[in-house]
């Protein structure tokens, strides 16, 4: 393995301004694995516009509490679309949950999503449909040709803050003015 190859597990990964995938375009993703044989995440910055988690519970016949559709559901990415995410604070006690660091998990299991139905679940979490991933080497890649900047977690961008200032907001994070960065890659 390549001495200088590190993990980014547990930061944000933010789009660079030229990055003009729909699915990406100015978004913000929770980076849950990185390592030698890819990387996967959930993106934070796209809420699906016709999707609640009303809908979700109903489908999965799971009672809901009142106020389910209130419940945003997120589109985590182009890959497994079929597949329902749950990106989580504590507690970490479900079936399915993979610690991503000391404060957070992704979780697929059905008693989280019964837990969020009934009003019990974790206090901070996005349900999502579908994740990012990319093949060994290809993030970093990408990351070469200015795709993407990496930054640290933060629980109020992921949890609290509305989803049209995430992106702005991480990249602020790093001291990054989202005004004045280039879609250029620069070598030196």
């Amino acid at each position: 393995m390549d001495q200088t190859w590190q993990s980014l597990k547990g930061q944000f990964l933010m789009a660079m301004p030229g990055l003009a995938d729909p699915n990406f375009y100015q978004s913000v993703t929770c980076l849950s694995e990185h390592n030698p044989k890819g990387a996967m995440g959930i993106v934070l910055t796209r809420v699906h516009p016709t999707v609640n988690g009303k809908m979700i519970f109903d489908e999965l016949q799971i009672p809901a509490a009142a106020g389910a559709e209130k419940i945003p559901v997120h589109i985590g990415g182009p890959v497994h679309m079929n597949e329902i995410f749950v990106l989580h604070a504590a507690p970490f006690t479900w079936e399915g949950s993979m610690m991503v660091t000391g404060e957070l998990a992704l979780s697929n299991s059905r008693d989280i999503l019964e837990a969020i139905a009934g009003a019990s679940g974790p206090q901070s979490f996005i349900i999502a449909l579908g994740c990012a991933g990319w093949g060994p080497g290809q993030l970093e890649s990408e990351m070469r040709s200015n795709a993407w900047i990496n930054g640290p977690y933060s629980e109020v961008i992921a949890f609290q803050m509305e989803v049209e200032r995430r992106w702005e907001a991480a990249l602020k994070g790093i001291v990054i003015d989202p005004a004045l960065l280039s879609d250029t890659a620069g070598h030196a």
